[in-house]
């Protein structure tokens, strides 16, 4: 993609044709938003598949490999695809990344709320037909439409108990640190002081939240990074071992293995079948 922004609705016409043509896991060089007004999508991100039925959002960050495919229901399909260029709005790209790097699909209730989502597609899309869109004008709408979708979310975990926020609001200021540090080799008492609590309080936190300990949450994202790289770069299994914090390759390939069930090289060479 060559221009900095791009907006267009899918219909059923255009996802057939996607569906007849070669729609293999693939990666993009830039940021995309699916708004799902009508229909399904099955979502394969982060080397899993989840289907949502509208309505729905999903934000996939450039360099994710990542497939959709998507159903209509009822007969009737329509997503607005948003793409753009990191630099279009840089002061949000960090923030984007950390909101969504383990939660990149959103579903949402029908309503006012959402309907005002999909009316900035609209204008965003009105814009984009004049003769000179403005993009002071596409960047301030785009930066509304993400804020809509947090509120959105926060509207939700406001349903649940005060306890249930609080943890929640814990979980994603750990999820914030995990993403700066995660690279670095840092154990569960690293996390834990930095949010001024006991390694006890924060892996309860954790199991609440994710059913999952804070070592197996660190462990995770640690893999998932290591897919990212085994299938964009040609950096050997020792390197990308040692660039995640595994001192020994034997190591890293082994908690690899448990994890996803095949050694990063078998991993590897799938990715590429698919890929290519």
């Amino acid at each position: 993609m060559q221009e900095k922004f791009k907006i267009f609705q899918l219909t059923p016409e255009e996802a057939l044709r996607i569906e007849q043509g070669s729609n293999n896991p693939h990666f993009h060089s830039y940021e995309e938003l699916i708004i799902g007004v009508q229909g399904q999508l099955t979502h394969f991100i982060d080397f899993k598949s989840v289907s949502l039925e509208a309505p729905f959002v999903s934000f996939i960050s450039k360099g994710k490999l990542h497939k959709v495919a998507s159903q209509t229901v009822n007969g009737a399909l329509c997503f607005w695809v948003i793409r753009f260029k990191s630099e279009f709005i840089p002061e949000l790209i960090f923030h984007l990344y950390a909101f969504y790097h383990n939660s990149a699909n959103i579903v949402l209730p029908k309503g006012f709320c959402f309907e005002r989502m999909v009316k900035l597609c609209e204008i965003m899309n009105d814009e984009m037909k004049m003769p000179v869109p403005d993009e002071s004008v596409l960047r301030y709408l785009l930066s509304g439409l993400f804020a809509m979708i947090e509120a959105e979310r926060r509207k939700q975990e406001k349903d649940a108990n005060p306890v249930v926020q609080t943890q929640n609001e814990t979980f994603k200021q750990f999820l914030n640190l995990l993403e700066a540090n995660y690279k670095r080799g840092t154990s569960v008492d690293f996390y834990a002081e930095k949010l001024f609590m006991s390694s006890k309080n924060l892996n309860l936190i954790a199991r609440n939240v994710m059913q999952q300990s804070i070592s197996e949450i660190i462990e995770t994202r640690k893999l998932t990074e290591a897919k990212h790289l085994l299938v964009s770069t040609d950096k050997t299994i020792s390197e990308i071992g040692f660039e995640l914090g595994y001192k020994e390759k034997s190591y890293f390939t082994n908690v690899f293995k448990k994890k996803s069930g095949q050694t990063p090289t078998e991993f590897r060479e799938e990715m590429k079948k698919l890929v290519s």
